[in-house]
Protein backbone atom coordinates (compact mmCIF):
# COMPACT_ATOMS: atom_id res chain seq x y z
CA UNK A 1 0.00 0.00 0.00
CA UNK A 2 3.06 2.42 0.64
CA UNK A 3 4.28 1.95 -2.43
CA UNK A 4 1.35 2.71 -4.63
CA UNK A 5 0.59 5.79 -2.08
CA UNK A 6 4.38 6.68 -3.34
CA UNK A 7 3.48 5.83 -6.50
CA UNK A 8 0.07 7.54 -7.54
CA UNK A 9 1.54 10.88 -6.43
CA UNK A 10 2.82 11.23 -10.02
CA UNK A 11 -0.29 10.09 -11.40
CA UNK A 12 -2.33 13.14 -9.94
CA UNK A 13 -0.92 15.07 -12.65
CA UNK A 14 -2.60 12.50 -15.41
CA UNK A 15 -5.71 12.82 -13.90
CA UNK A 16 -8.49 14.87 -15.77
CA UNK A 17 -9.78 16.45 -12.22
CA UNK A 18 -8.07 17.61 -8.93
CA UNK A 19 -7.08 14.87 -6.14
CA UNK A 20 -5.53 15.54 -3.02
CA UNK A 21 -5.43 11.58 -1.70
CA UNK A 22 -6.51 8.37 -2.09
CA UNK A 23 -9.49 5.98 -0.26
CA UNK A 24 -8.99 2.56 0.28
CA UNK A 25 -12.57 0.46 0.29
CA UNK A 26 -12.56 -3.20 1.12
CA UNK A 27 -14.03 -4.96 -1.54
CA UNK A 28 -16.35 -7.57 0.37
CA UNK A 29 -19.75 -5.98 1.14
CA UNK A 30 -19.88 -8.29 4.04
CA UNK A 31 -16.57 -7.40 5.55
CA UNK A 32 -18.63 -3.71 5.57
CA UNK A 33 -21.73 -5.20 7.29
CA UNK A 34 -19.32 -6.84 9.85
CA UNK A 35 -17.19 -3.82 10.19
CA UNK A 36 -19.82 -1.05 10.53
CA UNK A 37 -19.67 2.06 10.52
CA UNK A 38 -18.70 5.02 13.54
CA UNK A 39 -20.76 8.02 13.83
CA UNK A 40 -18.48 10.19 11.20
CA UNK A 41 -17.24 7.37 9.18
CA UNK A 42 -17.02 3.58 8.01
CA UNK A 43 -14.73 1.35 9.22
CA UNK A 44 -13.98 -0.16 6.01
CA UNK A 45 -12.34 2.79 4.21
CA UNK A 46 -9.74 4.71 4.74
CA UNK A 47 -8.16 7.90 3.35
CA UNK A 48 -4.63 8.60 2.78
CA UNK A 49 -3.67 12.62 1.81
CA UNK A 50 -1.25 13.94 -0.02
CA UNK A 51 0.69 17.06 1.43
CA UNK A 52 -0.51 20.44 0.56
CA UNK A 53 0.54 21.71 -2.91
CA UNK A 54 2.29 25.03 -2.22
CA UNK A 55 3.47 28.20 -4.34
CA UNK A 56 5.20 31.48 -3.79
CA UNK A 57 4.04 35.12 -4.05
CA UNK A 58 4.70 38.23 -2.86
CA UNK A 59 2.94 39.77 0.35
CA UNK A 60 1.39 42.76 -0.60
CA UNK A 61 0.24 43.86 3.19
CA UNK A 62 -1.10 42.17 6.49
CA UNK A 63 -4.98 43.31 6.85
CA UNK A 64 -7.02 42.86 10.13
CA UNK A 65 -10.91 41.31 10.42
CA UNK A 66 -13.04 41.48 12.85
CA UNK A 67 -14.96 38.32 14.35
CA UNK A 68 -18.13 37.97 16.31
CA UNK A 69 -16.78 37.92 19.58
CA UNK A 70 -14.42 41.07 18.91
CA UNK A 71 -11.49 38.56 17.78
CA UNK A 72 -8.89 40.91 15.38
CA UNK A 73 -7.57 38.14 12.82
CA UNK A 74 -4.29 39.24 11.06
CA UNK A 75 -4.77 38.04 7.34
CA UNK A 76 -1.85 37.89 4.24
CA UNK A 77 -2.79 40.31 1.48
CA UNK A 78 -1.11 38.41 -1.57
CA UNK A 79 -0.20 38.85 -5.15
CA UNK A 80 -2.76 36.55 -6.96
CA UNK A 81 -1.13 33.27 -7.47
CA UNK A 82 -2.15 29.97 -8.80
CA UNK A 83 -2.13 27.17 -6.42
CA UNK A 84 -3.87 23.71 -5.92
CA UNK A 85 -6.70 24.45 -8.67
CA UNK A 86 -7.85 28.28 -7.67
CA UNK A 87 -6.31 31.44 -8.29
CA UNK A 88 -4.90 32.47 -4.26
CA UNK A 89 -4.90 36.47 -3.33
CA UNK A 90 -5.12 36.13 0.64
CA UNK A 91 -4.27 33.80 3.30
CA UNK A 92 -5.21 33.11 7.01
CA UNK A 93 -1.78 34.21 9.60
CA UNK A 94 -4.12 32.60 12.46
CA UNK A 95 -3.43 34.98 15.38
CA UNK A 96 -0.29 37.36 16.05
CA UNK A 97 1.74 34.72 17.78
CA UNK A 98 1.92 33.08 14.59
CA UNK A 99 2.45 36.18 12.22
CA UNK A 100 6.09 36.75 15.01
CA UNK A 101 7.01 33.04 14.57
CA UNK A 102 6.83 33.24 10.97
CA UNK A 103 8.24 36.67 10.95
CA UNK A 104 6.28 37.76 7.96
CA UNK A 105 6.23 41.39 6.73
CA UNK A 106 5.16 43.44 3.70
CA UNK A 107 7.25 42.61 0.62
CA UNK A 108 8.15 39.34 1.32
CA UNK A 109 7.91 36.72 -0.47
CA UNK A 110 6.16 34.10 1.13
CA UNK A 111 5.15 30.10 0.42
CA UNK A 112 1.75 29.99 1.07
CA UNK A 113 0.09 26.05 0.62
CA UNK A 114 -3.64 25.42 0.32
CA UNK A 115 -4.16 23.34 3.91
CA UNK A 116 -6.39 20.38 3.39
CA UNK A 117 -6.67 21.60 -0.07
CA UNK A 118 -9.01 24.04 1.64
CA UNK A 119 -7.67 26.69 3.73
CA UNK A 120 -4.94 28.88 2.31
CA UNK A 121 -2.14 29.19 4.42
CA UNK A 122 1.57 31.41 5.01
CA UNK A 123 3.81 28.58 5.34
CA UNK A 124 7.45 30.86 5.59
CA UNK A 125 9.07 33.51 3.97
CA UNK A 126 10.82 32.69 1.08
CA UNK A 127 12.77 35.87 0.70
CA UNK A 128 12.50 38.92 2.90
CA UNK A 129 11.87 42.38 1.01
CA UNK A 130 14.95 44.55 0.51
CA UNK A 131 14.47 46.85 2.68
CA UNK A 132 12.59 45.30 5.09
CA UNK A 133 9.34 46.54 6.00
CA UNK A 134 8.76 47.17 10.24
CA UNK A 135 7.80 44.20 12.31
CA UNK A 136 3.54 43.56 11.92
CA UNK A 137 2.44 44.69 15.51
CA UNK A 138 -0.98 44.33 16.76
CA UNK A 139 -3.40 47.32 16.03
CA UNK A 140 -3.52 49.20 19.64
CA UNK A 141 -7.49 50.71 18.13
CA UNK A 142 -9.87 48.19 16.37
CA UNK A 143 -9.50 48.72 12.69
CA UNK A 144 -13.02 48.67 12.46
CA UNK A 145 -14.72 50.79 15.07
CA UNK A 146 -11.27 52.38 16.29
CA UNK A 147 -12.49 50.88 19.75
CA UNK A 148 -10.12 49.61 22.11
CA UNK A 149 -8.13 46.48 21.85
CA UNK A 150 -7.75 44.56 24.63
CA UNK A 151 -5.19 40.54 24.88
CA UNK A 152 -6.78 38.80 27.95
CA UNK A 153 -4.09 37.38 29.91
CA UNK A 154 -2.37 33.80 28.68
CA UNK A 155 -5.14 33.99 25.55
CA UNK A 156 -3.46 34.42 22.24
CA UNK A 157 -6.18 36.73 21.17
CA UNK A 158 -6.71 40.36 20.67
CA UNK A 159 -10.29 41.50 20.96
CA UNK A 160 -12.19 44.68 20.30
CA UNK A 161 -14.22 45.08 23.51
CA UNK A 162 -16.49 47.54 22.29
CA UNK A 163 -19.96 45.82 21.99
CA UNK A 164 -21.43 48.08 19.44
CA UNK A 165 -18.35 47.59 16.77
CA UNK A 166 -20.62 47.38 13.89
CA UNK A 167 -18.25 44.33 12.42
CA UNK A 168 -18.95 42.22 15.47
CA UNK A 169 -22.49 43.25 15.13
CA UNK A 170 -22.95 42.05 11.77
CA UNK A 171 -21.48 38.55 12.41
CA UNK A 172 -23.37 38.29 15.62
CA UNK A 173 -26.88 38.86 13.99
CA UNK A 174 -25.67 36.42 11.17
CA UNK A 175 -25.51 33.76 14.39
CA UNK A 176 -28.45 34.96 15.90
CA UNK A 177 -30.50 34.63 13.13
CA UNK A 178 -29.43 31.58 12.22
CA UNK A 179 -31.55 27.82 12.33
CA UNK A 180 -30.11 26.98 15.58
CA UNK A 181 -30.35 30.22 17.56
CA UNK A 182 -33.69 32.42 16.73
CA UNK A 183 -33.55 30.64 13.30
CA UNK A 184 -34.97 33.98 11.26
CA UNK A 185 -35.05 32.79 7.42
CA UNK A 186 -34.34 35.78 4.58
CA UNK A 187 -32.01 37.41 7.39
CA UNK A 188 -28.64 36.05 5.56
CA UNK A 189 -25.13 37.91 4.92
CA UNK A 190 -26.21 40.72 2.31
CA UNK A 191 -29.52 41.89 4.19
CA UNK A 192 -27.42 42.18 7.33
CA UNK A 193 -24.48 44.29 5.80
CA UNK A 194 -27.12 46.99 4.23
CA UNK A 195 -29.22 46.89 7.80
CA UNK A 196 -25.65 47.73 9.89
CA UNK A 197 -24.47 50.22 7.44
CA UNK A 198 -27.08 52.28 7.12
CA UNK A 199 -27.19 52.42 10.71
CA UNK A 200 -31.36 50.93 11.10
CA UNK A 201 -29.66 47.75 13.24
CA UNK A 202 -27.20 48.52 15.84
CA UNK A 203 -28.02 45.50 18.13
CA UNK A 204 -29.49 42.34 17.64
CA UNK A 205 -33.48 43.93 19.41
CA UNK A 206 -33.44 46.16 16.66
CA UNK A 207 -34.23 43.36 14.12
CA UNK A 208 -38.15 43.70 15.90
CA UNK A 209 -38.45 46.88 15.35
CA UNK A 210 -38.05 46.43 11.16
CA UNK A 211 -41.03 47.75 9.23
CA UNK A 212 -41.66 46.73 5.71
CA UNK A 213 -40.67 50.40 4.66
CA UNK A 214 -37.64 49.96 6.24
CA UNK A 215 -37.10 46.81 4.49
CA UNK A 216 -38.38 48.45 1.15
CA UNK A 217 -35.41 51.30 1.35
CA UNK A 218 -33.01 48.08 0.95
CA UNK A 219 -31.44 47.18 -2.56
CA UNK A 220 -32.91 43.27 -2.47
CA UNK A 221 -36.81 43.80 -1.28
CA UNK A 222 -39.81 43.85 -2.86
CA UNK A 223 -43.28 43.63 -1.15
CA UNK A 224 -43.68 40.30 -0.91
CA UNK A 225 -39.88 39.36 0.67
CA UNK A 226 -40.07 42.21 3.24
CA UNK A 227 -43.29 40.77 4.66
CA UNK A 228 -42.01 37.39 4.64
CA UNK A 229 -38.62 38.56 6.37
CA UNK A 230 -41.41 40.22 8.80
CA UNK A 231 -43.15 37.59 9.16
CA UNK A 232 -39.68 35.03 9.94
CA UNK A 233 -39.36 37.85 12.59
CA UNK A 234 -42.37 37.46 14.18
CA UNK A 235 -41.83 33.85 14.21
CA UNK A 236 -38.99 33.91 16.02
CA UNK A 237 -40.54 36.08 19.12
CA UNK A 238 -41.67 32.50 20.49
CA UNK A 239 -38.16 31.02 20.33
CA UNK A 240 -37.05 29.10 23.65
CA UNK A 241 -35.15 30.88 25.91
CA UNK A 242 -32.06 28.01 24.88
CA UNK A 243 -32.34 29.26 21.40
CA UNK A 244 -31.55 33.09 22.91
CA UNK A 245 -29.55 32.13 25.31
CA UNK A 246 -27.23 30.53 22.18
CA UNK A 247 -28.08 33.06 19.66
CA UNK A 248 -26.67 35.95 22.12
CA UNK A 249 -23.03 34.37 21.42
CA UNK A 250 -21.89 34.42 24.80
CA UNK A 251 -18.36 32.89 24.75
CA UNK A 252 -17.56 29.59 25.77
CA UNK A 253 -21.56 28.54 25.18
CA UNK A 254 -22.47 26.40 22.61
CA UNK A 255 -25.90 25.25 21.56
CA UNK A 256 -25.84 22.46 24.44
CA UNK A 257 -24.35 24.76 26.93
CA UNK A 258 -27.36 27.13 26.33
CA UNK A 259 -29.70 24.31 27.16
CA UNK A 260 -28.48 23.13 30.44
CA UNK A 261 -28.33 27.17 31.49
CA UNK A 262 -32.27 27.41 30.09
CA UNK A 263 -33.38 24.14 31.70
CA UNK A 264 -31.65 25.21 35.12
CA UNK A 265 -32.58 28.78 35.34
CA UNK A 266 -35.77 28.65 33.15
CA UNK A 267 -36.32 32.52 32.71
CA UNK A 268 -34.14 35.14 31.30
CA UNK A 269 -34.58 36.94 34.52
CA UNK A 270 -33.33 33.94 36.67
CA UNK A 271 -30.26 33.57 34.26
CA UNK A 272 -29.30 37.04 34.40
CA UNK A 273 -29.57 37.05 37.88
CA UNK A 274 -27.27 33.85 39.01
CA UNK A 275 -23.85 34.68 40.08
CA UNK A 276 -21.27 33.08 39.08
CA UNK A 277 -21.66 30.03 41.99
CA UNK A 278 -24.95 29.51 41.19
CA UNK A 279 -24.24 29.22 37.37
CA UNK A 280 -21.29 26.48 38.88
CA UNK A 281 -23.78 24.10 40.56
CA UNK A 282 -25.01 23.25 37.12
CA UNK A 283 -23.72 19.89 36.39
CA UNK A 284 -22.69 20.68 32.94
CA UNK A 285 -20.92 24.01 33.61
CA UNK A 286 -17.60 24.72 34.69
CA UNK A 287 -15.58 27.87 36.01
CA UNK A 288 -14.49 29.34 33.11
CA UNK A 289 -18.03 28.87 31.48
CA UNK A 290 -19.81 30.50 34.29
CA UNK A 291 -17.30 33.07 34.67
CA UNK A 292 -18.15 34.22 30.88
CA UNK A 293 -22.29 33.92 31.84
CA UNK A 294 -21.77 35.73 34.74
CA UNK A 295 -19.45 38.55 32.99
CA UNK A 296 -21.72 39.01 30.05
CA UNK A 297 -25.08 39.62 31.82
CA UNK A 298 -23.29 42.17 34.01
CA UNK A 299 -22.35 44.30 31.13
CA UNK A 300 -25.06 47.35 31.54
CA UNK A 301 -25.18 47.12 27.26
CA UNK A 302 -26.59 43.57 27.63
CA UNK A 303 -28.96 44.84 30.34
CA UNK A 304 -30.17 47.42 28.24
CA UNK A 305 -30.22 44.70 25.12
CA UNK A 306 -32.85 42.57 27.30
CA UNK A 307 -34.88 45.81 27.95
CA UNK A 308 -35.52 45.82 24.45
CA UNK A 309 -35.99 42.40 23.88
CA UNK A 310 -38.45 42.36 26.53
CA UNK A 311 -40.35 45.46 25.09
CA UNK A 312 -40.63 43.45 21.41
CA UNK A 313 -42.34 40.33 23.28
CA UNK A 314 -40.00 37.84 22.96
CA UNK A 315 -40.41 34.52 24.66
CA UNK A 316 -37.57 34.63 27.32
CA UNK A 317 -38.66 31.21 29.28
CA UNK A 318 -37.96 27.57 28.51
CA UNK A 319 -40.64 25.12 28.56
CA UNK A 320 -40.56 22.66 31.45
CA UNK A 321 -38.93 19.31 29.17
CA UNK A 322 -41.64 16.56 30.13
CA UNK A 323 -39.52 13.83 31.75
CA UNK A 324 -41.15 10.31 31.75
CA UNK A 325 -41.36 9.90 35.43
CA UNK A 326 -41.30 5.99 35.27
CA UNK A 327 -38.59 6.61 32.17
CA UNK A 328 -35.63 3.68 32.13
CA UNK A 329 -33.23 6.45 32.91
CA UNK A 330 -35.50 8.71 35.62
CA UNK A 331 -33.53 10.07 37.96
CA UNK A 332 -30.32 8.96 36.72
CA UNK A 333 -27.16 10.77 35.37
CA UNK A 334 -25.42 9.26 32.45
CA UNK A 335 -21.66 9.17 31.37
CA UNK A 336 -20.60 8.93 27.34
CA UNK A 337 -17.17 8.18 27.22
CA UNK A 338 -15.44 6.68 23.66
CA UNK A 339 -16.78 6.52 19.76
CA UNK A 340 -20.42 5.03 19.37
CA UNK A 341 -20.97 3.51 16.06
CA UNK A 342 -24.62 3.69 15.76
CA UNK A 343 -25.60 7.40 16.30
CA UNK A 344 -23.90 10.48 17.30
CA UNK A 345 -23.25 11.89 20.50
CA UNK A 346 -26.09 14.09 20.67
CA UNK A 347 -28.24 11.83 19.60
CA UNK A 348 -27.40 9.67 22.25
CA UNK A 349 -27.87 12.49 24.57
CA UNK A 350 -30.55 13.46 23.62
CA UNK A 351 -31.95 9.55 24.05
CA UNK A 352 -30.86 9.93 27.58
CA UNK A 353 -33.59 13.26 28.20
CA UNK A 354 -35.89 11.23 26.88
CA UNK A 355 -36.22 8.51 29.15
CA UNK A 356 -35.85 10.69 32.04
CA UNK A 357 -31.86 10.94 32.38
CA UNK A 358 -29.34 13.66 32.37
CA UNK A 359 -26.34 13.79 30.09
CA UNK A 360 -23.24 14.79 32.04
CA UNK A 361 -19.75 15.10 31.00
CA UNK A 362 -17.59 14.25 34.34
CA UNK A 363 -17.99 10.95 36.39
CA UNK A 364 -18.93 10.55 39.58
CA UNK A 365 -20.08 8.70 42.97
CA UNK A 366 -23.49 9.99 42.12
CA UNK A 367 -23.07 8.78 37.95
CA UNK A 368 -26.07 6.18 37.39
CA UNK A 369 -24.07 4.48 34.21
CA UNK A 370 -21.17 5.29 32.09
CA UNK A 371 -22.09 4.20 28.47
CA UNK A 372 -18.52 3.27 26.59
CA UNK A 373 -17.63 3.16 22.95
CA UNK A 374 -14.81 2.63 21.05
CA UNK A 375 -11.31 3.52 22.48
CA UNK A 376 -13.32 5.20 25.84
CA UNK A 377 -11.21 7.24 27.83
CA UNK A 378 -10.08 7.82 31.48
CA UNK A 379 -13.92 8.17 32.06
CA UNK A 380 -14.29 4.84 32.07
CA UNK A 381 -11.35 3.95 34.43
CA UNK A 382 -12.70 6.67 37.08
CA UNK A 383 -15.96 4.45 36.80
CA UNK A 384 -14.02 1.31 37.64
CA UNK A 385 -12.62 2.49 40.42
CA UNK A 386 -15.85 4.48 41.77
CA UNK A 387 -17.80 1.20 41.05
CA UNK A 388 -20.28 3.27 38.85
CA UNK A 389 -22.11 0.71 36.48
CA UNK A 390 -20.41 0.53 32.91
CA UNK A 391 -22.41 -0.01 30.18
CA UNK A 392 -21.39 0.02 26.06
CA UNK A 393 -23.28 0.70 23.42
CA UNK A 394 -25.79 -2.32 23.08
CA UNK A 395 -26.41 -1.91 26.49
CA UNK A 396 -27.63 1.35 26.69
CA UNK A 397 -30.08 0.73 23.60
CA UNK A 398 -31.89 -2.36 25.33
CA UNK A 399 -31.99 -0.08 28.16
CA UNK A 400 -33.58 2.25 26.86
CA UNK A 401 -35.77 0.34 24.14
CA UNK A 402 -33.93 1.21 21.08
CA UNK A 403 -31.99 -2.09 20.38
Amino acid sequence: MAAYYEQFRQDLKRLPFDADGLVVKLDSLEEHRLLGMTARSPRWAVAFKYPGQQATTLLKDVVFSVGRTGTITPAADLEPVFCAGVTISSATLHNFDEVKRLDVRPGDSVVIERAGEVIPRVVKVAKPGVPRAPEVQPPKACPVCDGKVFREEEMVAYRCINPSCPAQVKRGLLHFSSRDALDIEGLGEQVVEQLVDSGRVKDFADVYSLTKDDLLKLELFADKRAQNLLDHIEASKQRPLSRLVYGLGIRQVGDKTARDLAESFPSLDRLMSASQEDLERVPQIGPIVAESVANFFRQAQVERLVAKLKSASLTLVEPARERPAGGALAGKSVVFTGELSSMTRDDAEELVRLHGGTAVSSVSKKTGYVVVGKDPGSKADKARQLGVAILDEDAFLKLVGEE
